[in-house]
Parts: C-alpha cells; structure tokens; sequence
C-alpha cells in the first residue's frame, strides 16, 4: 500500500520560514516526479514546485526565488523550504508523487496535507 506522509506544516510569521517533508513508502522503484501541491479555502490545487528524478525542477511563477525543492531519491523523500512566507502562501499543502507528467501516469499518489498558517 502506497502512503504519502507529509510533515512540517504550521504558523509562520510574514517573512518566515517553515520545511516541508514527505515521505513516500510503499513505492519499490524510482519515483519519476515528486513535489508539492497547494489548496487554498476554494476548488483549485495547484502546483508549488516538482522534481523529477534527473533533478529538473519546475516551480510556479509564486515560489521562484522563495521555495526550494529537493530530493533524496534513495529514501523516496521530498523537501519544501519556504522562506519569505507571505500571508498568500496560507494553504493545505500536499505532496505528489507520480509516474509521468501527463494526464494519465502509471500512478499518482497524493498526501494527506498539512495545513501551512502565514499570518502575524
């Protein structure tokens, strides 16, 4: 059984800071795309950053510069830092591990979420 658990989440002030971890278990082979996902109070997911496992990254347009993603491929772990938090990164975030970037990968796994607080 795939699980995603992801850890990290909390209150930051503006400015802050706070890593985000997840763990994948369950997934016997490389993972070809790790990353994160964000949920604020509304319908729409959408992309903070992945990593895939040659290391390319993509990141949204609002983490450039502020969020680094990274990999241990060895562990199945991924890693959000985010620093220079802004009340707007307030969100549920959640970890995703994938077997391609296309609409129809192989598998697709999602996390739990874990809730990230910007506020002062």
């Amino acid at each position: 059984q795939v699980q995603l658990v992801e850890s990290g989440g909390g209150l930051a002030q503006p400015g802050g800071s706070l890593r985000l971890s997840c763990a994948a278990s369950g997934i016997i082979r490389s993972i070809y795309a790790m990353g994160w996902y964000r949920q604020a109070p509304g319908p729409q997911r959408e992309l903070v950053a992945y990593m895939l496992n040659n290391s390319i990254t993509r990141y949204a347009d609002s983490a450039k510069g502020r969020f680094t993603i990274s990999r241990n491929n060895g562990k199945n772990m991924v890693y959000l830092q985010m620093n220079n938090l802004k009340p707007e990164d307030t969100a549920v975030y959640y970890c995703n591990a994938r077997d391609g970037l296309g609409p129809d990968p192989a598998y697709n796994y999602w996390g739990q979420g874990t809730q990230v607080t910007v506020s002062s």
